[in-house]
């Protein structure tokens, strides 16, 4: 991949899967997190953001078309923002923080993470067509 930039996002975006998740879980350790949100974020759930993470590494290193791929992460990312919104908009952070920190820090930027990142895997979808994308 020669685009620099890109290849950088994506391995961003897999360290911030990967890295976020084992930091503010404590490496699934942390059960407030799981508390409250018992669907989306259980281990199961955390343990799956990381495998997205690996997926979004290996994209880094695609030496070819990788625009719909993007599109997916990008509806992935939307998901995940969806998801934030309406738990933040239904939950009080500041009883995640009494709870335990790292969980109310998770909680308070998960979702603004993923809209950044869903932003630039939109980008990389709507700027690469297959003449520039052989990377």
């Amino acid at each position: 991949m020669t685009n620099n930039p890109i290849k950088l996002g994506f391995i961003a975006a897999a360290m911030m899967n990967i890295g976020g998740v084992l930091l503010f879980s404590r490496a699934l350790t942390n059960s407030a997190i799981n508390d409250f949100d018992p669907v989306v974020m259980s281990n199961f759930g955390l343990l799956m953001i990381m495998v997205w993470g690996l997926a979004y590494l290996g994209a880094a290193f695609i030496h070819a078309n990788i625009k719909w791929l993007a599109a997916a992460f990008a509806i992935e990312k939307l998901v995940y923002v969806v998801v934030w919104l309406l738990w933040i908009s239904n939950n009080s952070l500041g009883a995640v923080y009494a709870q335990d920190l790292f969980a109310g820090m998770f909680y308070s930027i998960y979702g603004i993470n993923d809209m950044l990142f869903m932003l630039f895997f939109a980008w990389v979808f709507f700027t690469q067509n297959k003449a520039t994308s052989t990377r």
